[in-house]
């Protein structure tokens, strides 16, 4: 059996700001981020949009200057992270970083696209191929904390998140590093990749407004809401945290994944690639779907995903457990879902109340939902995250007074 795994540190950007506690806040209060935007040559859409940074505090001006905004939010997320924790005493050798990213430091590319057409090959910068990358965040994360240990950037779309916390719970689990800062970034409120989404149909409409636009598992569903963020935990040997004194915020006990293997764009509208993913955590952790007292669904707000997420979870065994979905609030970060609702999961321990499902008018789906949040001692909660091209994972975690 490998070492239990805890989580000790906590960091975040979102379009709520960059604490938290008022993340959560306004998650258990059910207020939405999304406003308006317009981008160039594109009709307005909602978007839930991360305000003023201060960059140069948490990274260094020269540092700042050296990063893609996904970049940036991604060093914020685990500057606060590894403060949050604390000094962990671990050999920066030991140390390591996963970060997700789906489409890496687009906005660089975009911006130096256009220099190149407009301007010629003189004006584009030196910097743009190791800025675009879809491990930049991740490279720029460990170069500015030093951190050696293994690295990963998973990239499988907006399962990534949560691929990132599963790799690197597996890397302190089988001894392969004693500490790691896991999560996502994305940062693609950019036009070339909204016009894309708009393209495919994926993107929420305006007809209820910007606030009320996203609406996981509501029968006036109709696309996602994007949105730009970044999620970051520090997890590392739960007896170690335990002998330095540290504050447990959740224990990561259980990974699952699959891939559906089908369709480009659309999830497994049976379930079953899901369901395994969910099974597998499920056994990674030794618990029965009873054991489950909430799920934070993946839940987008696109009418074929979510209800292929519904039959998932009736299938995996979690038909009557209390699930919502929180995009109603936050958006869709994309690879960085995973990490947001991981934190957002934790709020359910930490606060003693589970979070609510916004926007939530006309439920079409056969889920015990939660429409307010509502008082609840829960040791076990489960995270998922589904991406195109049919990723599929899942994340178990144990309230830390569970023992």
């Amino acid at each position: 059996m490998g070492r239990r795994v805890a989580v000790t540190g906590l960091g975040i950007v979102s379009a709520f700001g960059d604490d938290v506690d008022a993340f959560w806040d306004a998650l258990l209060a059910g207020r939405s981020a999304a406003t308006e935007v317009r981008l160039e040559g594109l009709p307005p859409v909602p978007a839930c949009v991360v305000g003023d940074v201060d960059a140069d505090a948490a990274v260094g001006r020269r540092e700042a200057r050296r990063m893609d905004r996904s970049g940036l939010l991604a060093a914020i997320a685990a500057a606060h992270a590894l403060a949050d924790a604390g000094d962990t005493g671990v050999d920066p050798w030991r140390f390591g970083a996963a970060i997700a990213s789906a489409h890496g430091g687009i906005a660089t590319l975009a911006e130096n696209h256009r220099a190149f057409i407009e301007r010629g090959v003189d004006r584009v910068s030196p910097f743009t191929v190791p800025l675009l990358l879809a491990n930049a965040p991740v490279a720029g994360v460990a170069r500015v904390n030093g951190l050696h240990g293994p690295t990963a950037a998973p990239a499988t779309a907006c399962a990534a998140g949560s691929d990132a916390i599963g790799w690197a719970y597996e890397r302190i689990r089988d001894g392969k590093a004693d500490a790691m800062v896991a999560g996502g970034a994305e940062a693609a409120i950019v036009a070339p990749i909204m016009a894309g989404y708009l393209r495919l149909g994926a993107i929420a409409s305006l007809e209820r407004g910007a606030a009320a636009a996203s609406r996981p598992f509501d029968a006036a569903r109709d696309g996602f809401v994007m949105a730009e963020g970044a999620g970051a935990l520090v997890l590392e040997d739960l007896e170690a945290a335990r002998a330095r004194g540290a504050r447990i915020h959740a224990e990561i006990v259980g990974y699952g994944q699959s891939c559906d293997a089908g369709h480009l764009t659309s999830p497994d509208e049976t379930g079953e690639g899901p369901a395994r993913a969910i099974r597998a955590a499920l056994d990674d952790a030794g618990l029965g779907a009873e054991a489950i007292g909430y799920v934070n669904a993946h839940a987008t707000s696109t009418p074929v995903g979510d209800a292929a997420e519904a039959l998932a979870l009736r299938r995996a065994g979690l038909g009557a457990t209390p699930v919502a979905s929180t995009k109603g609030q936050h958006g869709h970060t994309l690879a960085a879902a995973g990490a947001i609702e991981a934190i957002a999961t934790i709020a359910v321990f930490a606060r003693e109340r589970l979070v609510p499902c916004a926007n939530l008018d006309a439920p079409d789906v056969d889920l015990a939902l939660v429409r307010e949040a509502t008082p609840a001692r829960v040791g076990h909660a489960l995270s998922t995250g589904f991406g195109f091209g049919g990723h599929d994972a899942a994340l178990v975690l144990r309230a830390p007074d569970a023992d």
